[in-house]
């Protein structure tokens, strides 16, 4: 497969995509990597490191087409590399393209797979790294800008595929970038589960986890968990009630995995602003995760409340998750866990409805769902 990966600066694509290269080893596989910008700054040693956003339109995009001239000439015989680089620029320039048709129509990639990370984390690194005041409204709006002119280089190449792919900090996020450039043959899977009314019941948690962990372990998975910035904008909303002008962030993902990251200190107001943008971009990229997945595999637990109240923990998102990829013609399996039977929203939408996770993967097996051990990567 031949790819180029994209993403927002603040994504630090390169040491991530190292780890994906170097998982493949593992696997007996060779992965090439072409770091656009790394090679910009080779053609350019008198542009400080940093700084090279920060140079005339017309010099930027001369060195561009010089680096991608040597990737292009490079990589011409080789079976699968990624090239790291960007569609779009959101910098003192204004907005600008970071790309041109006739070299991405050289490459002749295979798929376009745009990187998202949580918008908090993007913002933390893109200020360390650099000397630029973006706010975190700046930064929602390049995510989408660079996911739309990514999915449109997409269009103009024929026969090329469009992906959206979180970074994240869970092994499964590189092994499923792995899979899609090393194993595109691997069904993809969309894992549907209640994520914002649960995350105070621990047992729950830990029966989701284990749920989204068994779908990663056989399939490339594009789980919506691996960007959670609800969980920001609680935390925003908390400090208000509190009087706080900022707050100390330790950004997580679903289940309270901790990143790799100290606190974050965040203007309040700054959060409270993108409190619309968070809500839409959710509506929006996890349809498209449903999109490019072949199939969706929603996990309902069952919920106890105060008083002993069982109920079925289906969560308006959920349904409407199962709804779009019904409508879209995807295979649509659900683990249900409820005492309570389904309803007829649930059986009739459905192709098929297990009783835990273990029926669902003894019947993705026999049904030939799965690769060799050797085919998948572990």
């Amino acid at each position: 497969m031949r790819v180029i990966v994209t993403g927002q600066v603040g994504m630090d694509k390169k040491p991530y995509l190292e780890d994906v290269a170097a998982f493949a080893g593992e696997q007996g596989e060779t992965l090439d990597l072409y770091h656009v910008g790394d090679i910009m700054y080779d053609e350019a040693p008198d542009v400080r490191k940093g700084r090279i956003l920060d140079l005339p339109l017309s010099r930027l995009n001369s060195l561009r087409r010089a680096a991608f001239k040597d990737v292009i000439a490079d990589s011409k015989n080789k079976d699968n590399i990624v090239v790291n680089t960007h569609a779009t620029f959101r910098w003192r320039h204004g907005l600008f393209s970071a790309f041109d048709f006739d070299q991405i129509a050289a490459l002749e990639p295979d798929l376009f797979v745009c990187l998202v990370d949580n918008i908090e984390v993007v913002h933390d690194r893109l200020h360390r790294d650099h000397d630029i005041d973006a706010t975190l409204k700046d930064c929602m709006v390049w995510r989408e800008e660079e996911i739309l002119a990514t999915e449109l280089m997409s269009k103009a190449i024929p026969g090329s595929d469009f992906c959206i792919v979180a970074r994240g900090r869970h092994a499964s996020t590189t092994r499923s970038m792995f899979r899609l450039c090393c194993r595109p043959e691997l069904k993809k899977v969309y894992p549907s589960f209640p994520m914002s009314h649960v995350v105070d019941m621990p047992d729950v948690m830990a029966e989701i986890d284990a749920f989204r962990a068994e779908l990663a372990d056989h399939f490339i998975t594009f789980d919506p968990g691996d960007v959670d910035e609800k969980l920001l904008l609680d935390r925003a909303v908390e400090a208000v009630k509190e009087g706080k002008d900022h707050f100390d962030h330790q950004p997580q993902q679903l289940g309270g995995v901790q990143r790799d990251l100290p606190p974050i200190r965040i203007r309040t107001r700054e959060v409270l602003d993108i409190a619309g943008d968070i809500d839409g971009q959710i509506y929006m990229r996890d349809f498209k995760l449903i999109d490019q997945a072949d199939m969706i595999v929603s996990y309902v637990p069952e919920l106890i409340r105060e008083g002993g109240k069982v109920m079925p923990g289906l969560s308006s998102g959920v349904e409407r998750e199962l709804q779009h990829a019904w409508e879209g013609a995807k295979e649509v399996y659900v683990v249900w866990k409820p005492s309570k039977p389904p309803s007829p929203f649930i059986t009739e939408t459905a192709t098929k409805v297990f009783t835990s996770t273990a029926e669902a993967l003894e019947y993705f097996e026999t049904q030939g769902m799965f690769g060799t051990k050797n085919l998948f990567g572990h």
